[in-house]
């Protein structure tokens, strides 16, 4: 019996995939949407957070402290409903829509961890660089443009592709505020046919094509700056020379 069951499990009809495909070439769109926006602005936001970590003035550090502490240690689902369901309702009076609610949820998430990820990378650096620069007249901004960051950003390149994929991942969760992603197809479907097996294994597949891909930029992205990184004082000595 147990045989048969699951050779009945294995039936699989990809028919209703294929009738459902727009909807899942659609979820899939959403959801690239909604990643990247997150990462784009959960970088530039985890930027300022954690270089306020690294500040020695209290009114930044601990917001900036306090700001990571919450969203590192709440799940982000929690952080979605919070968002859709009270906060923007709260101030504009009515929801936006899913993808602002989701997309909101997501930067300020990813921003938490970000902003370790630069910490860390930044306190990598040794400190008689910024030492070094300040001695040849640099002010303490430019010499962390200009000298800290550009290595820093090296060592940081493999956790933040980690952080992508994660957000990848992470952005199904909003599903639960009704967005048109590639798991909200999935359900759909599922719905549909009252089966589970098809659906939810291409919805599986799909995601791991997209990991794959994102994989595949990232491992790029690690190549090309540990290969043809030159740091500036060298890029300067090597254009003096004939």
């Amino acid at each position: 019996m147990v045989f048969l069951d699951f050779l009945d499990l294995m039936d699989i009809r990809w028919e209703m995939i294929w009738n459902y495909r727009e909807l899942f070439i659609r979820g899939i769109g959403i959801t690239l949407a909604l990643t990247v926006v997150g990462y784009l602005g959960g970088f530039v936001l985890g930027l300022f957070v954690g270089m306020g970590k690294l500040s020695k003035k209290k009114w930044i550090y601990y917001p900036s402290k306090y700001y990571v502490d919450f969203f590192r240690g709440t799940p982000l689902l929690v952080q979605i409903l919070l968002i859709h369901l009270a906060l923007i309702p709260g101030i504009f009076g009515h929801s936006l829509g899913y993808f602002v609610s989701g997309a909101l949820a997501l930067v300020l998430n990813s921003a938490a961890y970000n902003a370790e990820i630069i910490r860390a990378g930044i306190q990598s650096i040794e400190k008689g660089q910024m030492e070094a620069a300040r001695s040849l007249g640099m002010t303490q901004n430019v010499a962390m443009k200009n000298i800290i960051l550009p290595q820093a950003f090296r060592r940081m390149v493999p956790p933040l592709g980690n952080e992508l994929i994660a957000l990848l991942k992470d952005s199904s969760l909003v599903t639960i505020i009704a967005a048109n992603d590639l798991l909200y197809a999935g359900k759909v479907v599922a719905g549909a046919y009252s089966r589970f097996w098809e659906p939810y294994l291409t919805v599986a597949i799909l995601y791991l094509c997209l990991t794959f891909v994102f994989g595949k930029i990232i491992s790029y992205v690690e190549k090309r700056f540990s290969n043809s990184y030159v740091p500036m004082q060298r890029k300067k000595m090597f254009s003096t020379r004939r």
